[in-house]
């Protein structure tokens, strides 16, 4: 059995700490791409943070991901895990004065099912720090009290503006 990264009783999944507009202070993703609708618990003790994402009816994944069937996709998933530890990087100023981009992830496993209506309960606990380069963190992810997934996500500091 997997510990989660943080109990269940440290947090209330109705208590919103920061809100999406919260959120969106420190992370740029927006519209389709906003995949962190609220964080439940932060200790900079410990690096570690939940969040959430209220999957709806009306993603813009659910039409076309297995019609008649509509499961999260896997690498949606993985996003909202990700937006929770750039949400980390720019509240505890691990990003300087860039963005963190997806680095990679590692040892990821899907062993459950996401599914509109469900509330999905991401967590992270950083592992390793570069500040202003990168950040390794665990993360898992739950329905209700299912663990969905859990693996390994690497962050990378990226310019805050692109180039073409």
């Amino acid at each position: 059995m997997i510990e989660p990264i943080v109990s269940f009783d440290k947090f209330d999944v109705n208590k919103v700490l920061v809100d999406r507009a919260g959120v969106e202070e420190h992370i740029p993703q927006r519209f389709e791409m906003a995949q962190l609708d609220g964080v439940l618990y932060l200790d900079a003790d410990t690096m570690t943070a939940v969040g959430y994402k209220d999957v709806r009816e009306d993603e813009f994944w659910v039409r076309g991901h297995m019609p008649g069937f509509p499961l999260m996709p896997g690498v949606i998933i993985c996003e909202s895990t990700a937006q929770l530890v750039a949400y980390m990087a720019g509240l505890y100023d691990i990003k300087g004065g860039g963005i963190v981009g997806f680095g990679g992830i590692d040892k990821v496993k899907f062993r459950g099912m996401v599914v509109p209506g469900d509330k999905l309960i991401v967590m992270a606990r950083m592992r390793r720090l570069r500040k202003n380069v990168m950040v390794i963190c665990e993360i898992q992810g739950y329905v209700e009290d299912r663990l969905v997934v859990d693996g390994e996500i690497k962050g990378v500091v990226l310019p805050a503006t692109a180039t073409q």
